[in-house]
């Protein structure tokens, strides 16, 4: 009859499960050493075992180093031995670093994008000219074009030009120019004639797999 049978529930948990039961029990036992001479030559031989369980680690720059901080955390910090570098804390090893913010952008129009008003935040830091007015269209147009993506319906450019203007703060006026955004039918146009082209694409391989499958199965009948 088994009577010193043991569960893991009922055994301590382990600090460091990657060095397994046997190693805790090791440190473990170093505790109860009476002499510090003892605790010390036993410490050194528990070190030496742990690296031999890590040999893809002896190249690493301060491998003894990370092994004794390793040691003294399966000790739980509670084991009085000379170690050749300075004793981790128990503060330092439960730290966790200050969370770090989220930006929270809440655009004005949520279909534009905060990437729209990042591009027009740049557009207004500009000074007036060609490159500027040219930048503007570009937004507006690119505004239109997500605009219809969320309304499929066609929008006016005086819509387009109001937003832009509420979105710059009033430095970007394009309702005062006489040029006219690109007309909702292209921007639309643009989108669905590429869609055909992958379908036709698409169409045409398969097309293809299914000539070669026909001629397969007239060889294999012949």
């Amino acid at each position: 009859m088994i009577s010193s049978l043991e569960y893991n529930t009922e055994r301590n948990q382990l600090n460091i499960p990657e060095y397994g039961r046997h190693i805790q029990k090791l440190v473990e036992h170093c505790k109860t050493l009476e002499t510090k001479e003892e605790r010390n030559r036993m410490a050194n031989a528990i070190i030496g075992v742990m690296g031999n369980l890590n040999p893809h680690l002896r190249d690493v720059a301060d491998f003894q180093h990370k092994l004794w901080d390793q040691f003294f955390i399966i000790a739980d910090f509670d084991l009085d031995v000379d170690s050749p570098y300075p004793l981790p804390k128990r503060e330092d090893l439960e730290a966790h670093p200050p969370r770090m913010p989220y930006p929270q952008k809440k655009p004005r129009y949520r279909f534009y994008g905060n990437n729209i008003q990042s591009m027009i935040d740049v557009a207004s830091s500009w000074e007036k000219g060609e490159k500027r007015e040219a930048l503007t269209f570009i937004i507006a147009n690119h505004m239109k074009k997500s605009f219809l993506n969320w309304n499929k319906d066609s929008v006016d450019d005086a819509v387009i030009f109001k937003h832009l203007f509420e979105l710059s703060d009033g430095k970007i006026n394009l309702a005062a120019k006489d040029e006219d955004l690109l007309e909702s039918k292209d921007l639309i146009y643009r989108n669905t004639n590429t869609k055909r082209h992958n379908n036709n694409n698409n169409n045409r391989n398969r097309s293809k797999k299914g000539g070669r499958s026909n001629n397969n199965n007239r060889r294999r009948r012949n």
